[in-house]
């Protein structure tokens, strides 16, 4: 009877079924969708380099974070850049030791500071009115983003400065259009996400793909989409 008890085991092995692997809820073509959706489209379009064509880094992103709210938020962003760094195939993202040394400005402020910040460190045509909650703005060039600049509010509550600072730092990477149809993205006024979703590592993950250069167009991806989207939804923790 011992001398059964492998065999038996055996068997029990082969015919017992592997749990399969979970799928993702993200279908390609609703990937596809998203990423045309917020790569390809600007919501301030008088902002950047030829809106409709592919913005992102070719060099390594380098975050310095300018904290001048009351709230000290800078370990919060920190913690959240080193989150990227681990994120995001094909990209490198540091926290800077000097505002000089750094491609991507991040500015913390409170509400009564906000109007003052981005007239005097955002915009440079003397704009009057500062847009928006929170915001970012991209300069982008032929062979990828030059800089980026953002500002975030951090007295208005903990959703606010959570979503502000993860919209607003991950649009500061390329994806920089919002779409009240992405249910899944943070990239859109309506959700309540405040978080990295992994539905949005899945569209960094999709631009940063070594495949995707700066300066393509929509029709230069059509065919390639598919496959980079296969890819990057593998690779989402």
């Amino acid at each position: 009877m011992f001398r059964l008890l492998p065999a038996l085991l055996l068997a029990f092995l082969i015919l017992s079924p592997v749990p399969a692997a979970t799928a993702s809820p993200f279908s390609i073509p609703e990937l596809t969708d998203a990423f045309k959706k917020t790569v390809f489209g600007l919501e301030y379009r008088s902002w950047s380099w030829r809106p409709y064509l592919v913005k992102k880094y070719s060099v390594p992103v380098r975050i310095y974070v300018h904290n001048l709210a009351k709230q000290d938020r800078t370990h919060m962003v920190h913690q959240f850049i080193r989150d990227m760094d681990v994120k995001i195939s094909g990209l490198k993202v540091e926290i800077a030791a000097a505002p000089d040394t750094a491609n991507f400005q991040v500015y913390v402020v409170d509400r009564a500071q906000y109007q003052q910040v981005v007239l005097k460190d955002i915009f440079d045509k003397g704009e009057k009115i500062a847009p928006g909650r929170c915001l970012v703005r991209v300069i982008s060039g032929r062979r990828g983003i030059k800089r980026s600049a953002a500002v975030i509010v951090s007295d208005e509550g903990e959703f606010l400065f959570r979503r502000c600072m993860v919209e607003e730092i991950l649009q500061g990477l390329g994806p920089m259009n919002d779409d009240d149809s992405l249910v899944h993205s943070v990239f859109n006024d309506e959700s309540r996400h405040s978080r990295f979703t992994v539905f949005d590592q899945i569209l960094l993950n999709m631009l940063y793909d070594p495949r995707i250069e700066p300066g393509m167009s929509l029709k230069q991806l059509e065919t390639l989409l598919p496959q980079i989207a296969i890819d990057a939804r593998s690779r989402a923790r």
